[in-house]
């Protein structure tokens, strides 16, 4: 069985964390493909080209707690901004989704660019305060002298910057089903997913 779920939406809305539950409910293979170029953006920090970086990404790359930091997410979306990195990333992403199976891949350009033929197309929002006090709270495990309004700023900058590129911006695919998470807690953010999901392979 070949069946793709795209899930796009701003930082720290909760894509992620419905993705990946997404694909354990459903036995699927799962992508966050925001790691590709958060990999791509801490080889750059390193010295490399955003270009070289992102043709010499391997599957390998995508783990690590590094790549969860601040400066490697702006990094990465400065480098999401540049044609030749996101070219180089697309048949990666594409050959992830037709795998058999099934798989679930979630970031910004999914249901519009990667998989513009996805079975399902979620996106999912929340507001910038809610999203950034989100972000806040995962960033503190890690460092102790962001501030909210640090954070809020850099969630406010990023959303500019990734709604406004000229290629793949950060936009709902016409036909995707919106949900913001503002006022919902995980669970039942992952249960109204997964009961949209069940309706659509029930088809």
């Amino acid at each position: 069985m070949k069946f793709t779920i795209a899930i796009d939406g701003p930082a720290a809305a909760g894509k992620g964390t419905i993705s990946r539950a997404v694909a354990e409910h459903f036995n699927m293979a799962y992508l966050d493909t925001g790691l590709l170029y958060r990999v791509v953006g801490a080889k750059v920090l390193a010295g490399e080209t955003p270009v070289d970086a992102a043709k010499t990404i391997h599957p390998g790359e995508l783990q690590g707690a590094y790549l969860r930091s601040s400066e490697v997410a702006q990094a990465a979306s400065r480098a999401a901004v540049l044609p030749d990195v996101r070219m180089a990333l697309i048949e990666f992403q594409r050959d992830f989704a037709r795998r058999e199976g099934g798989a679930v891949l979630d970031g910004r350009d999914i249901g519009t660019v990667i998989c513009p033929q996805a079975d399902v197309k979620l996106f999912i929002t929340a507001t910038p305060g809610i999203r950034a006090m989100r972000r806040l709270k995962e960033l503190d495990r890690q460092r102790s002298d962001l501030s909210y309004s640090k954070v809020l700023n850099d969630v406010i900058d990023r959303d500019k910057r990734d709604r406004e590129r000229k290629l793949a911006p950060l936009i709902a695919a016409e036909d995707a089903i919106t949900i913001d998470t503002s006022s919902l807690n995980a669970s039942v953010a992952i249960s109204h997913v997964i009961e949209i999901i069940q309706k659509r392979m029930d088809l």
